[in-house]
């Protein structure tokens, strides 16, 4: 991996670039078709491929030697798949084994190139693409390669931070209330039934962080009590800021501006003292810095910090080293990449998805553009993927005159935004300059983090649901306080009751959600049974983990019988992996659902999906798999037949049948004797593969 040095470029004004003659773009176009390069060896052909790959802001801001762009591959990995894997870590795994894979296998070639060239350049493969910085020759080198899709610009994003009113702490007879804004959420009623959002991780994507600030060391995941750890909890993706309090490259978590430290601290911060300003005090965080210390970014530090998210790796270390299992399950975005200033739309929107099909929920802020309509406008707040948040005045349910507005005419979706508000103006949150001093500030950067901390808390509260982002949003949408659009907005058509381009769905109530939640239909048991004898006996399966054996002579036939916490109505099975079917549909019970399969063979594993398992509520459980493992024979479970099944049979050998020996009764009349004997031996050396 090579790294960028300092940054040695003035970027054109955006307007200045919008009113950029057409007459002047096609000179400069002609100075590229003749530029000479590798000893010109490019056909005019080749520059015309060219050409067409080169975002039109790049070619209208290319800075001689030292022109930054992003190259797309063309080869891109798929990872929709993981959308059918029911755990978040198997998802993680999933995602980030496929990018690197495809990254691994495609990237070499142009690897060899670039080191020829003697570029500088990163290589990324949450996106299969490259940060390289260079001239209009290997630019037009590059984009004349057939494995090449496209090139786009990496501009410096000057994002327009809130700033400070700072305050010392609060005197101890003054700290006496939770701040208003979480108050205004109902997350402390949340708090009173036990759930603070413990086991949740909860990222931040901003300008760094103040690890040591008294309402968040104790949440930091890298910090024991007594000692410090920042591998695989602290990221810097700033390599080239031209100056700040935080230097480039960071080996421990800094903020130079104070604005990441604030948003974190909405999402879980807590000093234990009184000043209770998050959302999750039972949250743990990491961080990756993305923005310098003036509150610039590029599109490149936005992809380096979903990468460092999608699989965290030591500091210093690559992206080799991550690791799937240490990613967030949440992480609070208060950022823009405006297509106007050389974004590109498309790229960013790769590197969202992947997260997304990780089990990563993103939240993003709406942007501090309104209060026109179509003003959610810059990338990320309107991709569709992402739950996206406007900002309320602080303690009403009044939109805040700054909040941006749907609909999104960006990218001709006309696609509603936001989904959801929270407090917004103004907000009371710690910063950076001590361990002891808050801010009061407004934006929607204040409110996304109060959406990141319900999430944690919902979570906390039903762990089933820690993959099933849709499912959540769905829960929050729907039991929040729902808010008409203002009579005089013309975002939507008249009307228009919720959700809307004003609020979404409204103000967020996370009391409501985590009560639906908590009585939400949950998979509680599950078993495989089989008659002996017209008795039937029940083998109780994992839900999670190593899979239970079923070691009896199924002869390809398997009834399984799925319990549930609430009575269950309706819903359907699948076999997603393992040779069998589903026979027939399943059959309800009060709070059972059995399903039987046939064709099952042995000696393998196979899994079984249950989808829209529907209660009474009515309410529906989020898709749902069981794992089975089936080797006759196999009696102590261990994935082979061997001598230990034979002597636990052996031993059996005369018993009344009883729930302690059933599993050795493999012809099933209800004995244990010689016949089952022979068929455990007949079967020894059989095994799981």
């Amino acid at each position: 991996m090579k790294r960028q040095s300092s940054l040695q470029r003035a970027f054109t004004n955006p307007r200045v670039l919008l009113g950029f003659s057409f007459c002047a773009v096609s000179c400069l176009l002609c100075a590229f078709g003749f530029a000479a390069n590798s000893g010109g060896k490019l056909t005019a052909a080749d520059r015309a491929v060219a050409m067409n790959k080169i975002a039109p802001w790049l070619l209208a801001n290319t800075r001689g030697n030292n022109t930054e762009f992003l190259v797309v591959l063309k080869d891109q990995a798929k990872t929709d798949a993981a959308r059918a894997l029911t755990t978040k870590q198997e998802k993680g795994r999933f995602v980030r084994d496929t990018l690197w894979s495809k990254a691994q296998t495609t990237q070499a070639p142009l690897r060899a190139l670039l080191d020829s060239r003697k570029a500088e350049y990163r290589a990324f493969y949450v996106v299969n693409a490259f940060w390289v910085k260079g001239d209009e020759d290997l630019m037009m080198e590059l984009a004349a390669r057939p494995d090449v899709d496209r090139i786009e610009g990496n501009p410096l994003i000057y994002n327009r931070l809130p700033q400070p009113q700072i305050t010392k702490s609060r005197q101890p007879d003054e700290v006496t209330t939770v701040e208003t804004g979480i108050t205004y959420t109902h997350a402390p009623q949340v708090w009173a039934l036990g759930y603070t959002g413990t086991g949740i991780v909860i990222a931040g994507a901003d300008t760094g962080i103040r690890w040591t600030h008294n309402t968040l060391k104790a949440h930091y995941r890298g910090w024991n009590g007594t000692t410090a750890d920042h591998n695989y909890n602290w990221h810097d993706s700033v390599h080239d800021a031209a100056s700040g309090s935080c230097a480039n490259n960071s080996t421990t978590p800094c903020d130079g501006h104070g604005h990441g430290t604030h948003t974190v601290g909405t999402a879980v911060g807590d000093d234990g003292a009184g000043n209770q300003i998050g959302m999750a005090p039972g949250a743990k965080w990491i961080n990756c810095r993305n923005m310098d210390s003036a509150g610039n970014g590029t599109p490149a530090r936005y992809l380096e910090c979903m990468e460092f998210f999608l699989a965290p790796y030591p500091v210093g270390g690559t992206p080799a080293q991550g690791d799937s299992t240490k990613a967030p399950d949440i992480t609070t975005n208060s950022w823009g990449c405006p297509s106007t200033e050389g974004c590109s739309t498309n790229t960013l929107l790769a590197g969202v998805q992947s997260q997304r099909n990780a089990g990563i929920e993103m939240v993003v802020a709406a942007g501090n553009s309104g209060p026109g309509c179509s003003t959610v406008s810059d990338p990320p707040s309107f991709y569709a993927p992402l739950y996206t948040v406007g900002a309320l005045v602080t303690g009403q349910d009044t939109i805040a005159t700054f909040s941006s507005r749907g609909p999104v005419t960006a990218d001709g979706s006309n696609r509603r935004k936001p989904e959801i508000c929270a407090p917004g103006n103004p907000v009371r949150s710690c910063w950076n300059t001590s361990d002891t001093t808050y801010n009061t500030i407004s934006g929607t950067s204040m409110a996304t983090p109060h959406i990141a901390g319900a999430l944690a808390l919902l979570l906390n509260a039903q762990p089933l649901l820690k993959h099933d982002w849709a499912r959540m949003e769905q829960l929050i949408n729907d039991n929040a306080v729902h808010l008409n659009p203002p009579v005089s907005s013309t975002c939507d058509p008249a009307l228009t009751t919720y959700p809307n381009n004003v609020f979404g769905y409204g103000r967020i109530d996370i009391k409501a959600a985590v009560d639906k939640a908590l009585i939400m239909p949950v998979l509680t048991g599950a078993a495989s049974q089989q008659m002996h004898s017209g008795t039937p006996y029940n083998m109780g399966l994992a839900l999670s983990g190593s899979p239970a054996v079923e070691s009896r002579n199924i002869g390809g036939n398997l009834k399984l019988i799925f319990t549930f916490n609430n009575n269950v109505t309706s819903g359907s099975a699948s076999i997603t992996s393992g040779t069998g079917s589903v026979n027939g549909s399943p059959t309800f019970n009060a709070k059972t659902m059995t399903v039987n399969l046939t064709g099952v063979t042995d000696a393998q594993k196979i899994t079984v999906k249950l989808s829209g398992v529907t209660d009474t509520t009515p309410q529906t459980l989020p898709d749902t798999s069981i794992t089975i493992g089936v080797l006759g024979g196999d009696v102590n479970g261990d994935g082979s037949v061997n001598s230990s099944d034979i002597s636990f049979v052996k031993s059996k050998s005369g018993q009344a049948l009883d729930t302690s020996n059933f599993m050795a009764d493999f012809n099933e009349d209800a004995s244990v004797n010689s016949a089952d004997i022979s068929f455990v031996k007949s079967k020894s050396g059989s095994a799981i593969p």
